[in-house]
């Protein structure tokens, strides 16, 4: 499609039994800095679509968009309105949930993410940032929305305070007791998943701060691996609350 003069790429990914009578969630798959929308929807470094179809079985419609110079800098703009056509197109040819929204990303595809929370949140149910920062902009950045953030306590490419700026956006926003999560020591090869008490009870905020660097496949005990890492069935467990 074509926005603001510039052409843009996207893949569509349908339920492998698409009924046009059910209303299927819309799950944004979105890549990092030099990945692509390729990476995403067939899989690479990590699972396609970051390992949720297989859990939500069949209950989703997945699109993996391709960002502008194999990032997405969203630069007047221009990311969010892309996110928003394809939306529009989508939902005029297949029966989408509009209450069941869902964004997420590593480390660049995280800061989109992110922004598509800030200037989109009535739009979108929930959004999972995975390593990310503030690249992206955050237009808006006002209104509440589920937000899962996950970083490495040694991430020398995004440094985790970077993360945590992101995650107390939406603590504020969603109302949620003040708090300092625990985060694992270096070393200790494990993770720990706060989940921030006082939210809206309809936008929860979940943190997890893991031993590792930044990857978007972490795994306790060791080396990552696409097939092991947490993060999937941790991601899944934040957006199946939202039915």
């Amino acid at each position: 499609m074509t926005v603001n003069s510039t052409v843009r790429e996207w893949i569509l990914t349908l339920p492998s039994n698409y009924n046009n009578t059910y209303p299927y969630r819309l799950v944004f798959g979105l890549h990092w800095l030099s990945g692509s929308f390729t990476d995403v929807a067939n899989g690479s470094v990590i699972q396609p679509y970051y390992g949720l179809p297989p859990l939500m079985n069949n209950t989703a419609i997945f699109i993996a968009p391709n960002g502008l110079n194999k990032g997405w800098a969203n630069s007047g703009g221009q990311d969010i309105t892309f996110i928003q056509q394809i939306m529009k197109a989508v939902e005029s040819e297949y029966c989408v949930n509009e209450k069941l929204r869902f964004s997420l990303g590593f480390s660049y595809g995280a800061a989109m993410s992110y922004s598509v929370a800030c200037t989109l949140g009535k739009d979108f149910r929930a959004v999972a940032a995975l390593s990310g920062a503030l690249l992206s902009g955050c237009s808006g950045g006002t209104d509440p929305i589920a937000y899962y953030g996950q970083h490495g306590i040694s991430d020398q490419v995004l440094n985790i305070t970077m993360g945590r700026q992101l995650r107390d956006t939406f603590v504020k926003n969603n109302g949620c007791s003040a708090q300092s999560p625990p985060e694992p020591t270096k070393g200790s090869k494990t993770h720990v998943l706060t989940k921030y008490a006082g939210c809206s009870t309809d936008k929860p905020v979940w943190w997890t701060a893991f031993d590792g660097d930044h990857t978007p496949i972490p795994a306790d005990g060791g080396p990552t691996n696409k097939n092991t890492t947490f993060s999937v069935p941790q991601v899944w467990d934040f957006f199946s609350q939202f039915n």
